[in-house]
């Protein structure tokens, strides 16, 4: 009988749609577990098509080539240890999200996936059938159970593998980062470990899919709850982990542990990594943004060279009348500090020219915020001209407050290809930026230091589209504005709960209001990096044409 056992577990990068590319990552792991001994190579969820494939999976010519890949994959790693790959199979008529496992040759046992995630990010009942309850797959003389993901975030499914015999369990996962994530998970799988008796290893892939991000973490826990191993998060690793079999049943060996850093280093790694996988991905190797002075474009420009190295990245200052000399003096020192082009295209001539064009028709007429506009959509069309002439994707840049609220001008500065701080609400961009001045890693392609000059951070926020302008002009500052947008969208709550929490009724039910009648603007806005359980776009659906509001008192 065997004593010991090694899996190498393959915390990687697949990306959505590359079944070829996916299916050498695996190889190539493979490799590395057959050369080090192992009797079991184990990849995520979902891994020979990435995740998440959304609709893309239900065309049959996509899931049939996924099929077949695994398939040449079990043919090609026939003389070496066993493989365990998430893909999608046919049962029937019917599309599973499923756990293959592949030995000398062919494809020995196939786990279904039973609990289908329904909320937030995920539509899995829509596109998968719920897979029965079944046993666990042999290695040798080991069985192993294998609950798929959200399979073991609920007792059923760990329990009757266990009752029928599973020996140890492998959770293949793609779950994507969330502010607090990883506490959920620890406390789902520490109850499973506890339910069960047994020892549970916890895979997940890493890297950026659209808006949402795999942040690994994998991790190995033993009867009681112990954690054995920690995996780093954020990183691809290929891990070799042993188990060796006790008078109690299996244990696994103690391993190094990294600890996640604080939930400020894990946004802002997040953001970082989600705009580079997002444009290696899509095959942009250059973006471009409009740097204003302000703190939020200089996040942005951060962010930017951080992912892709400042040689990869354009900042332009479009100034107008209304342009401070503060804010040109602290555009170019932060394009400076981070060591990016920075080029200066004036607008005002422009914005006279559009000016001139309109004032026929605007005759008779007070000027309001519709002159305002015309700068930021002008700004917008020089931006996208650029763009295509020189291939780079045009960052936006306004926060989670502004997309709110709809504090940003659609087809003017909301033009763009991705906002990585586009789930980040005011207040969080400000410590965002003194958390970077303070820290560095070695993921960080862009230099150490305060590259974002203080006077940027503590300066009222201004959109400068005026004389004098400021955004408590238009919004209640931002303190109050970003908690009563938590108490409404990160907590579904409503105005009085918003007054019991000490905040103005009149201001909130404003803001209710701004929420509401900006859907069509989120509805056509780019997407951006997720960190919470609320963004805007899959975690938050609302109709555009809405006619409901809190009742909620007078106002």
């Amino acid at each position: 009988m065997t004593d010991s056992f090694r899996i190498t577990l393959c915390q990687l990068n697949p990306t959505v749609g590359d079944i070829a590319g996916n299916a050498a990552k695996a190889r190539d792991a493979w490799e590395q577990g057959k050369a080090a001994g192992a009797d079991l190579v184990a990849f995520p969820e979902m891994f020979i098509t990435g995740y998440q494939t959304q609709d893309l999976v239900e065309k049959p010519i996509f899931h049939q080539t996924a099929i077949a890949a695994i398939e040449a994959l079990a043919r090609d790693c026939a003389d070496g240890p066993s493989i365990a790959i998430g893909g999608p199979a046919l049962e029937g008529a019917s599309l599973y999200n499923a756990y293959y496992v592949l030995t000398k040759g062919k494809i020995v046992s196939r786990a279904l996936k039973h609990n289908l995630p329904n909320e937030t990010v995920f539509d899995e009942v829509r596109l998968y059938g719920s897979g029965p309850l079944g046993g666990p797959y042999a290695i040798g003389d080991i069985r192993i159970g294998s609950p798929i993901c959200e399979d073991a975030w609920h007792a059923e499914v760990p329990e009757t593998l266990a009752e029928t015999g599973a020996e140890f369990l492998l959770v293949p996962n793609g779950s994507p980062y969330y502010r607090g994530k990883m506490d959920t998970r620890y406390n789902h799988m520490v109850a499973r470990v506890v339910e069960t008796g047994l020892p549970l290893i916890y895979l997940n892939m890493v890297g950026g899919q659209d808006d949402q991000v795999f942040d690994g973490g994998t991790f190995g826990l033993n009867p009681g709850g112990a954690m054995a191993f920690h995996m780093p998060v954020f990183d691809t690793a290929v891990v070799h982990v042993d188990l060796d079999r006790t008078d109690d049943g299996w244990r696994i060996r103690e391993g190094e542990k990294i600890a996640p850093p604080d939930d400020w280093e894990q946004d802002y790694r997040c953001m970082v990594l989600s705009l580079r996988d997002y444009c290696r991905k899509t095959g942009f190797g250059k973006v471009l943004l409009g740097l204003s002075g302000g703190i939020d474009s200089a996040i942005v420009a951060t962010i930017a060279v951080d992912a892709l190295g400042a040689d990869n990245v354009r900042c332009v200052m479009l100034p107008s009348e209304y342009t401070s000399e503060h804010s040109l003096e602290d555009a170019k020192a932060v394009a400076e500090n981070l060591g990016c082009r920075y080029d200066y295209v004036p607008i005002s001539a422009g914005r006279a020219a559009i000016t001139d064009t309109l004032a026929p028709l605007f005759d008779g007429t007070t000027p309001d915020t519709t002159e305002e506009n015309i700068q930021s959509r002008l700004r917008g069309l020089l931006l996208m001209a650029l763009s295509n002439k020189f291939g780079e994707m045009l960052l936006t840049t306004g926060n989670k407050s502004e997309v709110a609220v709809g504090y940003a001008t659609i087809y003017g500065d909301m033009a763009g290809g991705y906002n990585p701080i586009k789930d980040l609400y005011k207040t969080r961009v400000f410590e965002q930026c003194r958390w970077r001045n303070a820290n560095h890693r070695d993921w960080m392609m862009g230099p150490e230091g305060e590259v974002i000059p203080d006077r940027i951070i503590t300066k009222p926020p201004s959109a400068e589209l005026r004389a004098d302008q400021k955004d408590s002009d238009s919004l209640p500052d931002y303190p109050v504005l970003d908690a009563i947008l938590e108490i409404l969208v990160d907590l579904d709550g409503s105005i009085e709960d918003c007054v019991a929490a000490g905040y103005d009724r009149a201001d909130a039910k404003r803001v209710e209001h701004l929420i509401y009648i900006s859907e069509y603007k989120r509805f056509q806005s780019a997407p951006g990096t997720r960190l919470t359980k609320r963004a805007f776009w899959l975690d938050r659906r609302y109709p555009i044409a809405n006619r409901w509001r809190d009742p909620g008192g007078a106002a």
